[in-house]
């Protein structure tokens, strides 16, 4: 199945377009995942890193208390971090501090695919284009266009990870688990 939704993006002429159609019909089925585990093998065994951007991009969309328009961008990214919800179903009792967890998993996950289709190593960073186009611009040694919205500094980074430390230990009423700390850590 992952080798088909790959090759389904990279065959159109706009695999930026036909990941965000091939998202729309996926994004469903994903939301009735039960269990986590099942949610992170889909996610992670995607090959298409364009079309895993676009799926975790609606998540959080659709997980937002406002939803933005901002193209996916870092700006985006940590706009995610500050205003996403835990709307996923589960399965079984999980904690509260367990959902967060994955939320920040998947924040983590959508930033390393979003560096892979935009900054990445040669063959990648042109993804948004078709096959076609991006021998040319690879040719041509083009660099990939980035948004305004990429411009981000230390200190955005530093604001919104503690306005979400401050949500957590207000929600969990406690410290947060270490669990989460790490993951702070490692999408900082």
């Amino acid at each position: 199945l992952q080798r088909m939704l790959s090759i389904a993006v990279e065959v159109d002429k706009s695999p930026n377009c036909s990941s965000c159609k091939i998202a729309d019909v996926i994004f469903p089925f994903i939301l009735n995942i039960p269990l986590r585990s099942q949610r992170e093998v889909f996610l992670n065994t995607m090959e298409s890193q364009l079309l895993r951007c676009k799926l975790l991009e609606l998540l959080f969309q659709h997980s937002c208390d406002l939803p933005t328009t901002l193209p996916l961008s870092l700006a985006k990214i940590l706009y995610f971090l500050s205003h996403s919800s835990v709307l996923l179903q589960y399965q079984d009792e999980t904690a509260t501090w367990q959902r967060w967890d994955e939320m920040l998993q998947y924040l983590s996950l959508l930033l390393m695919s979003y560096q892979n289709v935009i900054l990445a190593f040669p063959l990648a960073e042109h993804l948004w284009s078709s096959l076609d186009d991006r021998m040319d611009l690879i040719i041509h040694n083009t660099k990939p266009m980035l948004h305004d919205e990429d411009d981000i500094s230390h200190l955005d980074i530093e604001l919104k990870i503690k306005d979400f430390i401050s949500q957590m230990q207000r929600v969990l009423g406690q410290p947060l688990p270490l669990e989460i700390v790490e993951k702070l850590c490692m999408l900082r």
